[in-house]
């Protein structure tokens, strides 16, 4: 087994059916604080180590949205210590991703708030940010810890 190439899973991205109530929810229960919020229908956070996104569904989503029969987890991200060690992952992966069953869905980009990522599938379709973001990236990573 080869070392992983990230500092794991420390980012989420749920969608949600009401916004403000789960941004009470994680703010509150959780004490998660907020890093950024682009506009009225996301909100990103951070606990110090994770990141957690939550991005409000479309009303027409709303309308037939079925909690037996769908799943709100948009993706989950993996954290990776700087801009260029996303660009290195993303020269790996695209080398070997659709002998293993997966596919990249969206090239590196740089979003506004300063994070660097970008999405690839696993084999069912899951999808998967490789994702540097200033807050927790740039955290002193101890082995065995945090």
């Amino acid at each position: 087994m080869t070392a992983p190439r990230h500092r794991g899973l420390r980012h989420l991205a749920l969608r949600v059916i009401d916004l403000p109530r789960s941004r009470r929810f994680y703010e509150q229960l959780l004490g998660m604080k907020v890093v950024w919020e682009p506009d009225s229908e996301n909100v990103y956070f951070s606990s110090g180590i994770d990141n957690l996104a939550l991005h409000q569904i479309s009303k027409g989503e709303l309308e037939s949205y079925d909690s037996s029969k769908t799943q709100l987890l948009d993706h989950m991200g993996v954290i990776l210590d700087s801009p260029q060690a996303v660009d290195q992952m993303y020269r790996e992966i695209v080398l070997s991703i659709e002998s293993l069953g997966g596919r990249i869905t969206k090239e590196p980009k740089l979003h506004r708030d300063g994070s660097y990522s970008f999405y690839f599938s696993d084999p069912d379709g899951n999808l998967i940010q490789a994702l540097y973001e200033p807050t927790i990236s740039e955290l002193e990573w101890v082995e065995g810890k945090t």
